[in-house]
């Protein structure tokens, strides 16, 4: 059975298929090929809630980074946070922003931190 992801942040990109790319804290035993259930939340489910299942993916490409790369390479960053889900316009294109972020939102990381970078594809 294959594990589940969550993406409580950027749900509506997943249900839009504007995502290709997520980084993460950890999942440094992922694998290319793994197929994976995109959910909007895996845990700290109440009682009773139920886990939402959006899609499959299948990862692609999986490798360690640091966060401020996205920052320290503007090209990169800007090519990055479009694969993310958010394109020209989207205050969260602006690669400070996303880094930003994805710091409030992960306790203990920082710019300086490495992570996952997770690139996948949808499964019909």
């Amino acid at each position: 059975m294959p594990r589940n992801i969550s993406f409580s942040l950027t749900t509506e990109q997943i249900k839009n298929r504007t995502k290709t790319v997520t980084r993460r804290a950890g999942w440094e035993k992922l694998r290319i090929g793994e197929i994976l259930n995109g959910c909007v939340k895996c845990m700290g489910l109440r009682p009773g809630e139920k886990i939402e299942r959006l899609c499959k993916i299948k990862v692609v490409s999986v490798r360690r980074e640091k966060l401020r790369a996205i920052v320290d390479d503007l090209s990169y960053g800007i090519q990055e946070t479009t694969l993310e889900g958010f394109p020209p316009g989207h205050a969260k294109h602006f690669p400070s922003v996303f880094v930003e972020m994805f710091c409030n939102s992960h306790g203990g990381i920082t710019p300086d931190s490495t992570i996952t970078r997770i690139e996948f594809e949808y499964v019909d």
